[in-house]
């Protein structure tokens, strides 16, 4: 059995009591389906057609169509809120009404909707709330299978997934997130450049007290973090995850009384990857923590690093803890 397999039943096995083995397309059946369904149906009712004639063009009952009408069909919501399945549902009613979309269209249209929602979208989202044991990989397993050849990716996205999830429920973490925003990645084994470094879109922000991660890990989101990963590896390969926080003597000293000893560098930004990558050189390692204390318009900022996204998150927590303490 493959190795990936191997580790998705191993997962899997102690909550089978506890949760249904459930496939993608059961919930494209069961939740997509009737959600379109009843949009669709509510769309061409504006247009004028008839409850015959909405079913026929479904392929559904009248008496199935007059229960989207009353409202007794149980709808995703997520799924009707989001604007790509509103956008869709538009064009297909405004196609079938102006006889300039035919079934196979339609079919084409709702197709490339589900794989949209599939891969880390809304399906993706359900899903992984059926079954807990996919949280984090679950989108990977279903949209990209278990090829070997993207296994690196996907434990790389996992590890960044599974660290944002820490960092944003944690009681520490907002504090400690900078004007300029958080981020934490992790790259590739052998990464090059920042394309092989995933990384928060838009970064991770302290939204009235609470940390914001605006969306999932993507390569090649991250130019600072990435830039230091790039630098840590260049010197020590292990160190492949890396995030930032603002800089604090508190921190500092909390990093200390657990025999880390924290590497000051330079903040300025002209040439900072290669500065820093010298820095570690001479320092003949790269420490778990690194700081600088800021510049004239650079805020003071603190990098941890890891061998993992989530080993970094797990250290800054534990430090952030003792500091607070």
């Amino acid at each position: 059995m493959p190795v990936e397999q191997s580790k998705l039943l191993s997962a899997l096995r102690p909550t089978f009591s506890a949760m249904t083995l459930q496939l993608p397309s059961e919930i494209v059946v069961e939740r997509f389906l009737p959600t379109a369904r009843a949009m669709l149906a509510t769309r061409l009712d504006e247009e004028g057609w008839t409850q015959q004639e909405i079913a026929d063009q479904l392929g559904v009952t009248q008496a199935a169509v007059s229960k989207y009408g009353s409202g007794s069909v149980t709808i995703e919501e997520r799924f009707r809120a989001d604007a790509r399945m509103q956008q869709t549902i538009e064009r297909i009613a405004d196609g079938l009404a102006s006889g300039e979309m035919d079934e196979y269209a339609v079919l084409d249209e709702l197709l490339a909707l589900v794989r949209e929602f599939e891969d880390r979208g809304p399906i993706c989202a359900v899903h992984e709330e059926e079954m807990p044991a996919l949280q984090g990989m679950g989108c990977d397993l279903c949209v990209r299978g278990t090829d070997t050849a993207v296994q690196a990716e996907r434990t790389v996205l996992s590890s960044v997934r599974r660290a944002t999830r820490l960092l944003a429920d944690s009681d520490f973490v907002a504090d400690a997130i900078p004007n300029v925003g958080m981020n934490v990645g992790m790259a590739l084994p052998d990464a090059e450049d920042a394309l092989d470094v995933a990384a928060v879109p838009g970064r991770i922000h302290d939204l009235r007290g609470r940390v914001n991660v605006p969306s999932n890990p993507e390569f090649g989101a991250s130019e600072h973090v990435a830039g230091t990963i790039l630098a840590a590896i260049a010197v020590d390969s292990s160190r492949r995850a890396a995030l930032n926080l603002t800089t604090d003597e508190a921190f500092l000293d909390a990093a200390q009384e657990q025999g880390i000893e924290p590497l000051e560098f330079d903040a300025g930004y002209e040439d900072r990857d290669e500065r820093l990558e010298a820095t570690f050189r001479e320092r003949g390692e790269v420490p778990r923590v690194i700081y600088h204390s800021g510049a004239f318009g650079i805020e003071p900022i603190t990098y941890v690093f890891g061998e993992s996204a989530v080993e970094a998150a797990d250290l800054a927590i534990e430090l952030l803890d003792a500091a607070d303490t």
